[in-house]
């Protein structure tokens, strides 16, 4: 059908237009908000994927001080850090908006608000924008006038809209995907509580009794002989956040020189943030180090043959909790320690324990697996939208 109507409208090619040619460009206001508990919504490059869901207000009396307000069918643009991320204005409330975001409102007879999004967001947009980006100024923005000056296809209306209704379909999936997701996580959580709650009927016993505890640490960087051409994983915090929580390969490795004579931590233990970033941990399964952040359980002797690890590694999500409960400051936030060494950890049948691991693997794969779960559908759903975008939005360009 696009097809079509390109051989039917435009045979010949798309025109190109200036943004301010076809559409008026505005400024948030400048002016620090003084926020409130409600009132007028306001939104910033912090919540512009979602306009409608803001926790942060301005009174009416601020509001009224606006020149441009916001009116259906205009469409707010980041104009400073991650610079071209838009959002469609389209109910009827009034909403307050930050000197960080554009408000272009586009002359409606002849551009499609959708359409000036998505191709805004595509690789035209980007391209465009790149060339305006004031990139020296701290931080890097686009000012409202250069916006202006952005060249882009401007198809008839006609193929415009349907241009939005086949992208639309795309978002509206990956949207569902997302809600999806959200809802299983607090299933996960849900049944993962549940699962892990016990009384006085099994036996529990505190991390100094059950665990052997090391501190990581850091080899000097200055020697090039503990880093270069390392083999040993050495964990840091970065390796959570982009990995996931169970782990068997570090960004980055150290040489046998810089291991100091206690030796490697042992496989299968679990690591757990007790200093700066509290409350997150990993269970490693090959030999390893980490930095002076975490520290490291592994079962005594005596416990080795009645503890899975993987029900140490969920319970552990209960203890991420009480360490960020429990923490003392001076120079740094770290937890308090004497009571982190109390704390207990059920000791269920094993076969219990593994009951309720083959539970939760079901659970964390659907909700955090990069290649089979739902972030694997949202990923290639979102590959699949921008490869199709930028193909319906690569047209011929129209001869001047």
């Amino acid at each position: 059908k696009l097809d079509d109507l390109i051989n039917e409208l435009c045979p010949e090619g798309v025109e190109w237009k200036k943004l301010n040619s076809i559409a008026n460009i505005y400024d948030g206001t400048h002016k620090t908000p003084n926020y409130q508990k409600e009132g007028i919504p306001f939104i910033s490059v912090e919540n512009i994927k979602n306009i409608y869901t803001s926790k942060k207000f301005i009174s009416r009396k601020d509001f009224d001080l606006y020149k441009v307000k916001p009116q259906i069918n205009d469409v707010f643009m980041t104009r400073i850090g991650s610079i071209g991320v838009c959002s469609v204005f389209d109910k009827q409330e009034d909403i307050a908006y930050y000197v960080s975001l554009a408000l272009i409102r586009p002359n409606t007879n002849i551009l499609n608000s959708r359409y000036l999004k998505y191709v805004i967001e595509s690789n035209i947009g980007k391209i465009e924008l790149k060339k305006r980006t004031l990139v020296n100024a701290v931080p890097i923005k686009i000012n409202k006038e250069d916006i202006g000056k952005i060249a882009l296809p401007i198809p008839p209306l006609e193929i415009q809209n349907e241009i939005v209704r086949i992208l639309d379909k795309f978002t509206q999936l990956e949207t569902t995907l997302e809600t999806e997701l959200i809802l299983r996580k607090k299933q996960y959580e849900y049944y993962r509580d549940s699962l892990l709650t016990f009384d006085d009927s099994v036996e529990w016993k505190t991390i100094k009794e059950l665990f052997i505890t090391r501190n990581g640490y850091t080899p000097s960087t200055s020697n090039s002989e503990f880093w270069d051409n390392g083999t040993i994983p050495w964990f840091v915090m970065e390796d959570i956040r982009t990995n996931g929580r169970i782990l068997s390969e570090s960004k980055q490795h150290i040489t046998s020189k810089a291991v100091k004579g206690s030796g490697l931590f042992k496989k299968n233990s679990i690591i757990i943030a007790t200093s700066a970033t509290i409350g997150e941990h990993a269970l490693i399964t090959t030999d390893f180090l980490s930095n002076q952040r975490f520290t490291c359980l592994y079962p005594n002797e005596e416990f080795e043959s009645k503890i899975n690890m993987k029900f140490i590694f969920y319970y552990c999500f209960l203890l991420d909790d009480f360490c960020k409960r429990n923490t003392t400051v001076s120079s740094f936030a770290s937890v308090d320690m004497k009571k982190f060494y109390d704390f207990k950890f059920p000791i269920p049948p094993l076969s219990e324990q593994e009951r309720i691991v083959s539970i939760l693997d079901r659970f964390d794969t659907l909700c955090n697996d990069l290649t089979t779960g739902l972030p694997a559908e949202i990923t290639a759903r979102r590959k699949q939208y921008e490869y199709y975008r930028d193909k319906l939005l690569s047209f011929k360009k129209k001869e001047a």
